[in-house]
């Protein structure tokens, strides 16, 4: 058991409290919080974490019901990880990789190459998802430019997609209730219709769905190929949208069409990597490559900021030297490849290999949704749909829609167990390796919250 702040039995907790929280108003800025409204709600601070278990301050453990964003894919504390971040701290704590390079840059990159899908070998290290994203941008349009292509710099993404939160990232994923602010400052994608088919379904009526909507996606394509760098899509499941799961038969499509126009298919599995679908990548279930594919979070397990954008031999190669022009990449980070990180994330595909994670979780899988199945039960439930250790439910607009939500969630907090709403949605994405016991528990306190929130209503 870590020790944390609070353990001190002679603490006087409630100034202990109101002390950091007077602090944390007076000087942090919160991402996604709005700023007066958190100003006034009750103060959430967690001291310590491990496996599936966050710890506020006081002791009192909280499920984490979302891995911490999506990220702690091996639950907290992981003793394996810890200690390769321990370790690696002593030999080397930071080498940059312009011109030269560090051991464990170069194991991890090469670890990367043999799990990802044939045909990925070149992998460039980021700091985060969007840094990625960025970075996967920044090859698709360069590729063509080096060929002397230079007017295809556009894209076509998804309807709804997210991509991060940079301006690039911005671009090709608008979230108008996030982005407003910066629509003219963007350089906006095409949008394809999205293929997710909102209501509960047969795996049939999700395939047909999911062609259906390609239709979209086949005319941006047809008729803009000639100024188009490449396609970039969130590979089954639109994560900010409101985890929005769709087809793999859709990937399959997308994948021919961007063979016969040439363009550069980019996959962002920030999100999905590492085993979440019930597949090491989410692109595996359509047996695809894509040329270019974007992942973080999971990748240190959740415990540094790391990303990496890997690509193919056809797209490094338009960047190898040529006499008559530079085609230097000039894209770079200061931490990137940093040899804690990648120590941590080595210990991390240590863990997923060593487990089998992606057969290890196919029991836990069905558990989940078992217990998704039972919380959608309730009338308030609109719809609901998993994916590998991914569980989501819709609520109806009767039952309040996003303010019911966001009620749930507040009330399952209070019972223990930590879920956030993304609009009329709330979602388990628990830690892959989460115990039975706690995964039925986290079910038991959802359901407890929907059920409580009825009540009140």
């Amino acid at each position: 058991m870590h020790a944390g702040i609070t353990q001190d039995s002679t603490i006087d907790l409630p100034k202990v409290a109101s002390d950091l929280h007077a602090r944390d108003i007076r000087h942090l800025w919160h991402p996604y919080t709005d700023t007066d409204a958190y100003a006034s709600s009750r103060f959430r601070c967690v001291e310590r974490a491990e496996g599936s278990y966050l710890y506020e301050l006081g002791g009192r453990p909280i499920l984490d019901g979302i891995a911490s964003w999506w990220a702690t894919a091996l639950g907290h504390g992981h003793p394996a990880i810890v200690e390769a971040i321990r370790e690696q701290a002593g030999v080397l704590q930071h080498s940059i990789l312009g011109r030269m390079t560090h051991p464990k840059a170069i194991e991890l990159a090469e670890r990367l190459a043999g799990l990802t899908p044939d045909g990925l070998n070149h992998v460039y290290f980021a700091s985060d998802g969007a840094s990625a994203t960025e970075a996967a941008l920044k090859m698709a349009i360069q590729f063509w430019a080096n060929q002397g292509q230079p007017e295809r710099h556009k894209f076509v993404a998804l309807d709804e997609g997210y991509h991060g939160d940079t301006l690039g990232a911005v671009g090709v994923g608008f979230v108008p209730s996030f982005h407003w602010p910066f629509e003219h400052s963007v350089r906006k994608a095409h949008f394809a219709e999205k293929p997710h088919l909102a209501q509960a379904a047969t795996e049939e009526e999700d395939r047909t769905h999911a062609i259906t909507a390609f239709d979209s996606m086949e005319k941006i394509v047809r008729e803009h190929h000639a100024e188009l760098a490449g396609v970039i899509i969130e590979p089954l499941c639109q994560g900010a949208a409101g985890v929005r799961v769709y087809h793999p038969e859709y990937l399959r499509l997308l994948r021919g069409l961007c063979d016969e126009y040439g363009l550069i298919l980019i996959a962002d599995e920030v999100a999905v990597g590492f085993g979440r679908t019930g597949k090491m990548f989410a692109c595996d279930h359509a047996q695809i490559t894509p040329d270019i594919m974007c992942f973080g979070k999971a990748l240190t397990g959740g415990y540094l900021p790391m990303s990496a954008t890997i690509a193919t031999d056809r797209v490094y190669d338009a960047f190898r030297s040529d006499p008559e022009m530079d085609r230097t990449l000039y894209d770079g980070h200061t931490f990137c490849g940093n040899p804690i990180t990648a120590a941590a994330a080595l210990a991390a595909i240590d863990e997923y290999e060593r487990q089998d994670i992606v057969n290890a979780c196919g029991p836990t899988a069905l558990q989940l949704n078992e217990v998704i199945a039972s919380i959608a039960q309730h009338e308030s439930v609109a719809y609901h749909k998993t994916l590998g250790m991914i569980g989501m439910v819709s609520f109806t607009a009767e039952s309040g829609g996003t303010d019911f939500a966001r009620q749930v969630g507040e009330r399952a907090w209070d019972l223990g167990l930590f879920i956030r709403p993304l609009g009329e949605v709330l979602y388990l994405w628990p830690p892959l390796n989460v115990a039975k016991e706690e995964l039925a528990e986290m079910g038991v306190l959802f359901e407890r919250a929907v059920c409580e929130t009825t009540a009140e209503d």
